[in-house]
């Protein structure tokens, strides 16, 4: 509770910030003839988005969702179950940003490595293609609980290919192919490395709105896996100084390897976790 009301007076901070980190949104670098905004915020819900740092730009992104709203008045609607992640991302170049963050969930730290390949063009190139890279350690396992446990135990890894076009001023649609894979997973029978295609779109609703959604498609996970491919809608918001995401989702946990390995809600039974990212630029 008390981490939660330290994010909740965070937010006003963000949102009295003065700097207008999109006001590229909606319009076109003429000078390259790129196009730009095919996505306002760094992520789609769950997905990274093509979107990229700018060059000596540092982004903090505070992420947090809410246990199951399915629990009702019980743990008032997911308030008490909370998992949030902070992000540092920074912009080496326009095409290379790094990224480190802390997740409350398995109580996880990653590193992070995004690459833009291509950008599309108004005329020419049709997609910018992008590749993320992480890698993370589960520092909440027990060695107490598991005598054999070594380091490489805790490590995972990601690797996607983000491939975006903004079809028109107000669609745009993007592909990722993802490979994951963990050196310790939860059950045997499901491989150490795994695969999945995510795909997501961003509507524009109006100036400053847009409706967001993401889904990911887990091809090898196990017959008895109680986990669940990940199915995401948000809304982002721009006010100010950064973007605000409003999101409804059935995975709660938030780095690649853990929102599509280990999803565990279910739309059809209201088994969903309600949360959102904010983003502030230095």
């Amino acid at each position: 509770m008390k981490k939660l009301v330290i994010i909740l007076l965070t937010i006003p901070s963000f949102i009295m910030a003065q700097d207008d980190l999109l006001n590229e949104i909606d319009t076109y670098d003429t000078g390259n003839d790129f196009e730009t905004a095919a996505f306002k915020g760094l992520k789609i819900v769950n997905f990274e988005s093509t979107k990229m740092v700018s060059k000596k730009e540092l982004y903090f992104v505070v992420s947090h969702r809410f246990g199951s709203i399915e629990t009702g008045i019980k743990d008032f609607f997911g308030l008490d179950q909370a998992v949030t992640r902070l992000n540092f991302i920074y912009g080496v170049s326009d095409g290379i940003n790094i990224g480190v963050s802390r997740s409350s969930f398995q109580k996880t730290y990653e590193a992070s490595l995004k690459l833009r390949l291509l950008r599309q063009k108004k005329e020419g190139i049709p997609i910018s293609l992008v590749l993320f890279n992480s890698v993370l350690i589960n520092t909440s396992l027990d060695k107490d609980e598991l005598p054999k446990l070594e380091f490489d135990n805790r490590l995972g890894y990601a690797v996607q290919a983000l491939i975006s076009s903004k079809l028109s001023d107000n669609l745009s649609l993007q592909l990722v192919p993802t490979l994951f894979h963990d050196n310790l997973v939860a059950f045997e029978p499901q491989e150490n490395t795994q695969y999945a295609l995510g795909f997501g779109g961003r509507q524009k609703l109006t100036k400053r709105w847009s409706i967001n959604v993401d889904y990911g498609l887990h091809f090898n996970r196990a017959s008895n896996s109680p986990f669940t491919n990940p199915l995401s809608i948000g809304f982002d918001l721009e006010t100010g100084g950064h973007v605000f995401q409003l999101h409804f989702t059935n995975a709660q946990p938030m780095n690649v390897n853990t929102f599509l390995g280990q999803a565990t809600g279910d739309w059809s039974e209201g088994d969903i976790f309600f949360g959102f990212n904010v983003s502030r630029i230095f």
